[in-house]
């Protein structure tokens, strides 16, 4: 059937309309090929960058008990396994929550769920760490990154990579504590801080014990992150098969009720 004048050219636009009106509506739907998709395959790569939580890792200074586990039900006995366990919310792999510093409000369980999910932002401060334990990573660090990468996307979670996974779990090394107890390894200035905060980002991480390097005094990452309504994941482990740009970041806590914080399992994907 031919179909000619004014109904012709009607038909044609409908049928453009149907064809890329979906592809306009759902631009990025699931592909055969997509991210999440390869991971079955093994096309797309997974990274655990968590570390199994027991009595053996390293805790805050001054923490008196951290991990305690116990059986509660054996195979042998009753049939099944299970045991309890307790343990501080701060340790190990960790996510702070807002509320753990001022003027921070949100729990761990009120943090939005979009905000566990975001493209990963590596600074590699390795080498200026090695040189400098008590680096705290500038503004210019950012925009070195984002001059190569391009601006940081809201909703982003950056990660410092510092090397200090390498020390893990040597309590001494890790903590690096001088003769008056003061522990020395990097993490993130302030003005950085107060740059990503700009650049709405989601939260921030290191795989050091704290977002602000190890002799600060007045925890002001802490405080300006927290206060912002981000979150810190602190604890991380060897981050150093993490391209600087190009992952996708799962954060998955403890829904705790009204936890400061808690245990998270952090996966990094990509292909």
């Amino acid at each position: 059937m031919v179909v000619s004048g004014r109904l012709g050219r009607f038909v044609v636009v409908a049928v453009t309309l149907m064809m890329f009106l979906p592809m306009a509506l759902f631009p990025q739907r699931p592909r055969g090929d997509s991210l999440l998709s390869g991971i079955s395959s093994g096309k797309t790569r997974v990274l655990d960058l968590s570390y199994a939580i027991n009595d053996k890792l390293v805790p805050w200074p001054g923490d008196k008990r951290w991990f305690e586990a116990q059986v509660n039900a054996t195979v042998e006995k009753n049939g099944y396994f299970t045991r309890s366990f307790w343990m501080l919310e701060h340790y190990g792999t960790h996510l702070d929550a807002p509320i753990h510093f001022p003027p921070g409000k949100a729990t761990v369980d009120q943090i939005a769920a979009k905000q566990f999910f975001g493209p990963a932002v590596v600074l590699d401060v390795r080498e200026e760490g090695a040189k400098d334990a008590d680096y705290q990573a500038p503004v210019s660090r950012v925009e070195q990154w984002e001059k190569k990468h391009g601006r940081i996307l809201e909703g982003s979670i950056v990660l410092l990579r510092t090397g200090w996974a390498a020390r893990w779990p040597d309590a001494q090394k890790y903590r690096n504590q001088d003769a008056q107890g003061k522990m020395h390894f990097p993490g993130f200035s302030a003005e950085a801080a107060k740059l990503l905060i700009l650049r709405e980002v989601s939260g921030i991480g290191c795989d050091t014990m704290s977002a602000d390097y190890g002799a600060s005094e007045d925890f002001a990452v802490h405080h300006l992150v927290l206060g912002a309504g981000l979150y810190q994941l602190e604890n991380l482990s060897d981050l150093s098969g993490l391209p600087e740009a190009g992952a996708f970041l799962v954060v998955a806590p403890i829904k705790l009720d009204g936890g400061s914080g808690g245990a998270v399992r952090v996966f990094a994907i990509w292909q």
